[in-house]
């Protein structure tokens, strides 16, 4: 396998016609460097798009109300109704599968007003009465202070925790946040804590524009009493919030005396199932790169076999000399093998090395300027660079079979006899 005589041999044949070689290399060359651009493009845009579900529950839906369109139990159709705080309980009861199911309240914004004033600031950011879990529902974490906890809704406390786009926006640089007071609306609150996006994608100083409330003290302060705007409610591990919303829908239309097939009464938003066509779609995306690598890479390969029929076809004369010399048929099938396998492999490679250092620029160009929306760090693992590997030896062995059988079938004197 060694020997440096036939490698010497493998050599001068491939290089005695280097632009025909170069060409023939080029098939596979580009086969293998097309198969990891494709590879490493759907993994920087399923990166990007999964970046953005970064630290949410993703087993999470999402209910709200709107009007009835049946009549049911006496009530009219185009009833409005709202969830009330017993609904959240009863779902708990009702749906033991359920990890997490937080009631929600919103200030709704109007455009070019302020409802946030602090000293001599002022701006329009969305203000929500929640429960301490919302924080393991959504993608943040709190870099300041403290979040809500459940004493604050115990015992209504006027706190919020706000983003720290609102800090950048209404505190001067290097002010202390932590017990300074917030006007909302009139009612004031101490601010206990500042949170951060964990995923932003960025644009987290806009995502990071909202305040938090105890949901106990938002009703309180601006009247909700009882009353739910929405729920975010996410499933145990081992059960999906897909397969248990037939039944969380089942529980709140009995209790705000919905029509079981009114299907217009209670909105929802499933999460899990948005996530699930996500990885299906990547999934998909990945096959058709490997499918449209692999049959580049095969048109190289076949490339690379009609080349060594010709190259068989030149030495006719020479193989059939060394027959008649006594070689062994099998030392020029494995001669005719080796070449192959050299050109495949060689080729292959310095595809894989072109392929690194593209994505190498194109991470370096996205370190330079910024997150790129849909677009993070396009990669290969290293898992697909050894099975290109695998290819690249199988399709050389079977690149040289047909011309290497081809070769040792070449009778000695019909070889002699060719000009």
């Amino acid at each position: 396998m060694f020997n440096r005589d036939r490698w010497k041999e493998i050599l001068e044949v491939l290089t005695k016609n280097w632009f025909r070689t170069l060409l023939t290399a080029f098939g596979v060359f580009w086969g293998i460097l097309i198969l990891i651009i494709l590879l490493a493009a759907g993994k920087g845009l399923e990166n990007g798009i999964k970046q953005d579900f970064s630290g949410v529950a993703t087993n999470t839906m999402f209910m709200w109300t709107r009007s009835t369109t049946m009549a049911y139990e006496g009530l009219p159709e185009g009833r409005s109704f709202e969830f009330k705080l017993s609904d959240v309980q009863l779902i708990r009861n009702n749906v033991p599968q359920l990890r997490i199911v937080s009631p929600r309240n919103g200030l709704r914004q109007t455009p070019g007003i302020d409802n946030v004033f602090y000293g001599t600031e002022s701006g329009s950011y969305r203000v929500f009465g929640d429960y301490p879990e919302i924080i393991f529902q959504n993608s943040m974490y709190t870099n300041q202070g403290r979040f809500l906890n459940e004493n604050d809704i115990r015992e209504k406390r006027k706190v919020v925790v706000i983003g720290d786009g609102i800090r950048k926006d209404l505190f001067k640089k290097g002010e202390d946040v932590l017990g300074s007071y917030l006007k909302i609306q009139g009612v004031n609150f101490m601010v206990v804590g500042t949170y951060k996006e964990k995923s932003n994608n960025g644009d987290g100083e806009n995502s990071e524009r909202q305040i938090y409330v105890p949901f106990t003290t938002f009703s309180q302060a601006f009247n909700r009493a009882d009353n739910v705007g929405w729920m975010a409610i996410t499933a145990k591990d081992g059960s999906s919030i897909t397969q248990l919303s037939d039944k969380i829908l089942a529980t709140v239309k009995q209790s705000r005396k919905v029509h079981p097939d009114d299907e217009r009464a209670v909105g929802f938003f499933d999460l899990y199932k948005q996530y699930n066509r996500v990885e299906t779609l990547f999934s998909a995306m990945r096959w058709i790169a490997i499918i449209v690598g692999t049959l580049v890479l095969i048109s190289g390969v076949i490339g690379i076999s009609n080349i060594m029929l010709i190259v068989v076809k030149e030495r006719t004369k020479e193989i059939g000399i060394r027959r008649a010399l006594g070689e062994n048929p099998w030392s020029i099938k494995k001669q005719i093998l080796m070449e192959s396998i050299f050109l495949t492999i060689i080729s292959g490679m310095t595809g894989i090395i072109v392929g690194s250092l593209f994505i190498y620029g194109i991470n370096a160009i996205l370190d330079s300027v910024g997150p790129v929306d849909m677009f993070l760090n396009p990669s290969v693992s290293i898992g697909v660079v050894t099975v290109a590997l695998t290819i690249l030896i199988v399709s050389g062995l079977l690149a040289g079979f047909i011309p290497a059988q081809s070769a040792i079938k070449v009778r000695p004197i019909d070889a002699l006899r060719t000009e």
